[in-house]
């Protein structure tokens, strides 16, 4: 197999974004990749090191040996093929397999014998097995196991996160056999420096990514679901949070809205198979309803503070501060800020969005939303719902700026609890 030579084997990674660039890079520091993605603008951009994410930033790309490319041919160089392309959700969020099955039909073109394929794009448990390498032995006429091995590593790349990176965070390792596990592990060891975990089978390790978001979710869910019902009680929920927090077996998850590609779209992947399964799975879908729904709540719960204090909602005018799905990032598919605005636009509220990260071209075609390109004040609404970098920032002074004297500043990640003292202030 193809550790077993003395030759170090030449890696491929389909699929240049948030997880599958910092994974070329991390291996180029050690081996040869081949950089493939399927967008030649793209690879044109990382060509000359210019990358939104970030993951090029200080010469990210020093010292790699890499090759960019959209050209499939570049591919047959490869000895070892890993796949990290995205598994997003459809509009009836039910999973869109298309472009891992592209990129498993592009690598069965290129397999030969001895060849090694790693999946880390995020698939509910079984889906490496049942379709993938199907898929790859249909078009490359090879047997999985005999003739090329087969493993799964799932992503745990946290975008904008300078801390949990590639390399200091462990990486769950698996294969198909006990040989390829040694390959994946052997692979993966050598640049991740937090080393490697050997998952028993390649459906543990698809389970144990499921497990990983819906963890996240479920928490969160629960604390959102508080938070609503403690304010409704006259409670404040940050102040129980921080009260409950010092039970030192208490996990304290903020209150907030849930977006992104990981934890708003993971759970749907086991949801679906559970459904395959004829599996009722109701605190997985409870949660997912909680968190689906909070986009909604602030809104109603804003308009109504607005309501409150007398005034007309179409002659109102609001601010929100971040589109992105998370702070300190550029990616805004799937986020929740972006439907916030949509809400408040039904609602009959004049919406301008602002945001320092994003690209306004993405946020026009993937959210709906033209980011304003100055601010208008006065604003009797204003939404900081991303908390950037930029956004904390901001003190007082700046909010009076923007804002009417009797205007309502909702601050959805409690960046300036305690420090807001002369505008009307709500926080989750």
């Amino acid at each position: 197999m193809i550790m077993g030579g003395g030759n170090s084997p030449v890696l491929a990674v389909l699929g240049l974004g948030y997880v599958g660039l910092p994974l070329a890079l991390g291996f180029a520091r050690r081996f040869r990749v081949v950089a493939f993605d399927i967008d030649p603008e793209r690879v044109a951009r990382l060509r000359a090191g210019v990358d939104a994410s970030g993951a090029l930033e200080d010469d990210g790309a020093a010292g790699c040996d890499i090759l960019f490319t959209s050209c499939e041919e570049e591919l047959a160089r490869a000895d070892v093929y890993i796949v990290a392309v995205p598994t997003p959700v459809d509009v009836d969020r039910r999973p869109d397999l298309s472009p891992l099955d592209a990129a498993t039909r592009t690598v069965g073109r290129c397999l030969r014998r001895g060849d090694c394929v790693v999946f880390e794009s995020t698939v509910y448990p079984g889906c490496t097995e049942e379709r993938c390498v199907p898929l790859l032995e249909s078009l490359s006429g090879l047997k999985a196991g005999r003739d090329f091995k087969v493993g799964y590593s799932p992503e745990r790349i946290n975008p904008g996160d300078a801390e949990h990176t590639f390399a200091r965070t462990v990486k769950i390792v698996s294969g198909c056999d006990a040989e390829a596990l040694d390959v994946v592990a052997s692979l993966y060891g050598q640049v991740v420096e937090a080393g490697v975990h050997r998952a028993p089978s390649i459906r543990v390790a698809e389970a144990a990514k499921m497990l990983e978001n819906v963890q996240r979710d479920a928490n969160i869910a629960l604390v959102n679901e508080c938070a609503m019902l403690f304010r409704r009680m006259g409670i404040d929920p940050i102040e129980t949070l921080e009260a409950a927090a010092t039970k030192w077996n208490f996990m304290k998850v903020m209150p907030g809205l849930v977006g992104g590609h990981c934890i708003g779209v993971d759970p749907y992947y086991l949801l679906d198979k559970a459904a395959e399964l004829h599996i009722d799975a109701p605190v997985v879908r409870a949660c997912r309803e909680v968190n689906e729904g909070m986009a909604g709540h602030v809104a109603g719960a804003l308009v109504g503070e607005l309501l409150a204090a007398g005034r007309t909602l179409h002659e109102c005018r609001a601010l929100v501060l971040g589109i992105t799905y998370k702070e300190n990032v550029a990616d805004c598919r799937n986020s929740k800020s972006a439907e916030l605005v949509r809400e408040l636009l039904r609602a009959g509220l004049e919406v301008d969005a602002a945001d320092p990260c994003a690209d306004p071209r993405r946020v026009r075609e993937l959210c709906g939303i033209r980011l304003a390109p100055a601010l208008r004040p006065p604003y009797d609404l204003v939404v900081v719902a991303v908390a950037h970098d930029a956004y904390r920032a901001l003190d007082e002074q700046w909010f009076r700026s923007v804002a009417r004297p009797d205007a309502l500043l909702a601050d959805l990640k409690s960046i300036y609890r305690h420090k807001i003292g002369g505008l009307r202030y709500w926080s989750l």
